[in-house]
């Protein structure tokens, strides 16, 4: 069975526990690569990462673009949005359908 994952700081990600979301705080760019690997290789379908600690780690957030799993999805931190995950997720709409529709 497939599991959902959360990475990001402590004060943006614990409250997706209550959801029963499996939740990794982490805020370090070398930290945070080796999870985003590990959660690959363990059944995770879909990884959100907060906006901020996808800024540090967006080469290997590239490697998971193409392929079926994880889905990794951008959403805003504590601090607000910075407009990545509208950006990344129109981008991937272009791509599906072949043009903005947003």
């Amino acid at each position: 069975m497939y599991k959902v994952a959360v990475m990001g700081d402590r004060d943006s990600v614990l409250g997706f526990r209550a959801l029963g979301l499996d939740v990794f705080p982490c805020e370090e760019a070398s930290e945070a690569r080796k999870l985003l690997h590990q959660l690959a290789r363990e059944d995770y379908a879909v990884v959100y990462i907060t906006e901020q600690l996808s800024t540090l780690i967006s080469q290997e957030i590239e490697r998971y673009k193409d392929r079926m799993t994880p889905a990794v999805i951008l959403i805003p931190g504590r601090s607000g949005s910075l407009g990545l995950g509208a950006g990344a997720l129109q981008s991937a709409v272009e791509r599906a359908v072949g043009a903005d529709i947003l």
